[in-house]
């Protein structure tokens, strides 16, 4: 019998002081979320170029990583894009461990010890969200023919479906993840704080009711006011949590995203003031971009942003992306399309893959390159299930070649120095990582799957050199296992994956 961890027993016992009717339905989902977070571990094991492993060694039976120090890492053959749980022992000389943060930690590579230690909280707190699922019996309101946003968000129990971290919340005790994730269906009540106007960056529109007089008024996530800004809020205002757990839905429809200076799986969220001062213009450019694909995409305006003085007393108002619902339409984010019971056969992802390849390849074509991952993309529906248009919402992370727009005729708006390169290198990974290796890897959740999607789709596509790259190179993919070990390392760290549209012979 596995022995809990101190963290999932420290987790246990918790739990048995807030919510004690969970306790037996936590121990049971334990084994399980052991080897969701095992198989996206050894994912990144297999695959991310990580310096101590000295040579991969693929057999008929499974994959032998040789380390640098000569001890040997045996497990499954991997399938990069699997997202069920298919990895339960990894032996290290011999030695068997259905543990990620037990193997992690004998493994005793540079900066092990703290990625462990995230291991174990992502394992404990993937178990506490699989305990308090509803399932399909409905406990806690759920309806799936309901077509609030958040509800469809609030499905995606399991979190990012490749990352090792994918639960990983510290500095969050059980109490504060039933208050606060998304996955626990609460309502949350943000705090207002008003500071004076004099005070504050404020860009766009900021809303009339998030005004008080000479004051604007900002949302704080709770967390962050009692533990980061240690202040108490003038008001509340009530809202339900999306998949971002940041970012929330009021009730008359606006997005309000927060800042929450915790780390999430991989990165501190908060949101800084170069963002604040480039939102207007980001969204006037974006719409105008998503203009240019015939309708097939939209893009949510930021109605106004707002900081006072740093990126820990900051928020964002947005539209909710089911403002491009028409009636009988549903809006729902790619993350979330496994868990809604919508029927999607082979024939209907390949629609869909076709509809995001154009999308994604097209915008790459005139210089936009988005991070369309399943929290930013969504799908708009047909009354009968059929994907019919995409949706994005969060400008922040997207790329903009300007060399790319001035080639038709665009002028590049005046972004973060970040967001601005020609580095066709760049913007492929941008693209590829999020779109192909993330949204679409996991909508499909296997490679055999993904390639029959993708050879379907790409026989319509225009023949570009991007999508040249696209069939015939690599594909990228964010090395997360590499960037949890590489903490002093600035930026993303990459990686590459068989593509599933080369033969595997080759």
């Amino acid at each position: 019998m596995h022995r809990p961890s101190p963290v999932e027993a420290e987790m246990a016992d918790e739990l048995a002081a807030v919510r004690p009717a969970l306790v037996s339905r936590y121990a049971a989902a334990l084994p399980g979320a052991r080897a969701a977070v095992l198989s996206r571990l050894w994912r990144g094991l297999a695959h991310d170029p990580l310096p101590w492993v000295a040579r991969r060694v693929p057999d008929r039976d499974g994959l032998t990583l040789r380390l640098a120090d000569g001890r040997r890492l045996r497990g499954p053959r991997p399938d990069p894009y699997a997202t069920a749980a298919y990895v339960t022992v990894v032996r290290l000389d011999g030695v068997a461990y259905g543990d990620p943060a037990r193997l992690m930690g004998e493994l005793a590579v540079p900066h092990s010890t703290a990625f462990a230690a995230e291991l174990a909280h992502s394992v404990a707190s993937l178990a506490l969200s699989r305990a308090n699922d509803p399932g399909e019996d409905g406990v806690g309101g759920w309806d799936r023919d309901r077509d609030q946003d958040w509800e469809w968000e609030q499905r995606v129990v399991d979190g990012h479906p490749f990352h090792p971290s994918c639960r990983s919340r510290p500095g969050f005790s059980v109490a504060d993840q039933l208050a606060y994730g998304p996955e626990h269906r609460p309502l949350v009540e943000l705090g207002l704080i008003p500071v004076p106007a004099g005070d504050c960056l404020v860009t766009g529109v900021w809303p009339e009711w998030l005004r008080d007089g000479k004051r604007v008024v900002i949302p704080v996530h709770p967390w962050q006011a009692a533990h980061v800004l240690k202040r108490e809020p003038s008001g509340r205002t009530a809202a339900r949590p999306l998949m971002a757990l940041r970012t929330l839905a009021l009730p008359d429809g606006p997005h309000v995203k927060t800042a929450l200076s915790a780390r999430l799986t991989s990165s501190v969220r908060d949101i800084s003031l170069g963002s604040v001062a480039a939102s207007a213009v980001l969204s006037e450019f974006g719409e105008s971009m998503a203009a240019r694909t015939g309708g097939l995409l939209h893009i949510t305006r930021t109605l106004g942003a707002a900081a006072a003085g740093s990126a820990d007393l900051a928020a964002v108002v947005r539209e909710s992306p089911q403002e491009y619902a028409a009636a009988g339409e549903r809006v729902v984010p790619v993350a979330a399309l496994p868990a809604t019971g919508l029927p999607r056969s082979p024939a209907w992802v390949a629609r869909f893959t076709r509809l995001a390849l154009t999308v994604g390849l097209r915008l790459l074509e005139l210089g936009v390159a988005l991070e369309a991952h399943g929290q930013n993309l969504l799908v708009v529906l047909s009354a009968d299930g059929e994907p019919v248009r995409l949706v994005y919402r969060d400008l922040a992370d997207l790329r903009v070649s300007p060399t790319r727009l001035a080639h038709h005729g665009v002028l590049a708006p005046e972004l973060p120095a970040r967001m601005v390169t020609d580095d066709e290198r760049v913007l492929r990974r941008k693209v590829f990582g999020s779109l192909v290796a993330g949204a679409l890897a996991g909508t499909t959740g296997s490679g055999p799957a993904l390639r029959a999607a993708l050879e379907s789709a790409v026989r319509d596509l225009p023949r570009t050199p991007d999508l040249a790259a696209l069939c015939g190179e690599p594909l990228p993919a964010k090395a997360l296992t590499l960037m949890r070990l590489s903490p002093r390392a600035a930026g993303d760290e990459w990686g590459e994956l068989p593509n599933p549209l080369q033969d595997e012979r080759r």
